[in-house]
């Protein structure tokens, strides 16, 4: 009785329950994006830095956080590196550039906006969205007072601005050091530079820690461990204390320019916590914002979804201007 059926006839009714091949026959799966590792020499010192993309591609700059360098940006570069110019340096003193002693270098936030002021100009960077965390903040927000018209927008994953994001017992020493730039006082703060304290940065307020590779704490912590590197991470703790009196400037800059804006924000964060996300939308109109069911590096767990939404971000905020 099924003698004049052909096959086609017989799948029809299953078709359905066939996956879609992403595939065709024939066809080549996209490559994914290369990424360079190169070096800069700026001002006397080598400056690493992470690099995909077209170059005339509309340009994302990504500045790191403590303890972390480029390397926190190695999964979120060749994710984004098909439609967008990715360029990530690591500051003087991490990662892999440069790490002069303290005493031969003047380590203070001033300085690191300096030289990556510098290293966008020497590898031809001419406008670009500031992707800021942790101490990216402070680096980034100095150059968009100084060339505001090479902003074109920002991501903050967890990078402060306000004196709300400071109001907690996390900053409490740190507070004490920057009155009072004595041993006694740096003591607890060597406590930051330990290998639990590092991997508490990483792990603490995440969803599952077992999503978070302990590659990224191990290799932070290698680098912080180089002789003379705590004398440079206690000067930059102590000069982190020159931030707060520029948050009133840095706001000013958001009111006046309105720069495009998305805000990723590990709410969980105990160093920067969710109270210091929130007043960016007191001052800023174009304003995307996300709070995060994670911790302090929210690319570790979250990656994925913060890369969609740069991509969403990017082509609703930025390529509108």
């Amino acid at each position: 009785m099924f003698r004049n059926l052909n096959l086609s006839m017989l799948l029809a009714p299953m078709a359905f329950l066939l996956p879609t091949l992403p595939i065709q026959a024939g066809e080549t799966k996209p490559a994914t994006p290369k990424v360079a590792h190169r070096t800069v020499r700026i001002d006397g010192l080598d400056i690493f830095y992470r690099e995909a993309g077209p170059k005339d591609a509309p340009t994302l700059l990504l500045l790191h956080g403590f303890p972390a360098s480029s390397h926190m940006f190695r999964n979120l570069i060749p994710a984004l590196a098909d439609e967008y110019h990715v360029v990530a340096p690591d500051y003087p003193g991490f990662g892999y550039s440069s790490a002069p002693p303290a005493n031969e270098f003047n380590y203070t936030f001033a300085t690191l906006a300096d030289v990556v002021e510098k290293f966008t100009e020497h590898v031809g960077l001419t406008k670009y969205t500031i992707y800021v965390q942790d101490y990216g903040a402070p680096v980034g927000y100095r150059l968009a007072l100084r060339h505001p018209e090479r902003v074109a927008g920002f991501v903050v994953q967890n990078g402060n601005a306000y004196d709300e994001g400071l109001d907690n017992d996390f900053w409490k020493p740190l507070k004490v050091y920057w009155k009072d730039r004595t041993d006694e006082n740096a003591r607890p703060l060597r406590g930051f530079l330990t290998l639990e304290a590092t991997k508490w940065q990483y792990t603490h307020g995440v969803r599952n820690i077992e999503a978070i590779s302990p590659d990224a704490w191990t290799i932070d912590q290698s680098l912080l461990d180089r002789p003379g590197n705590q004398a440079i991470q206690l000067a930059l703790f102590y000069d982190y204390g020159s931030n707060p009196s520029l948050y009133p400037a840095w706001q000013a800059y958001f009111r006046q320019h309105q720069p495009p804006t998305l805000v990723v924000w590990g709410k969980n964060d105990k160093i920067f916590p969710a109270e210091g996300a929130a007043p960016y939308r007191r001052d800023l109109k174009n304003l995307d914002f996300h709070l995060l069911d994670t911790g302090h590096f929210a690319l570790e767990e979250d990656g994925d979804r913060i890369a969609t939404l740069i991509r969403e971000f990017q082509r609703k905020f930025v390529a509108a201007q």
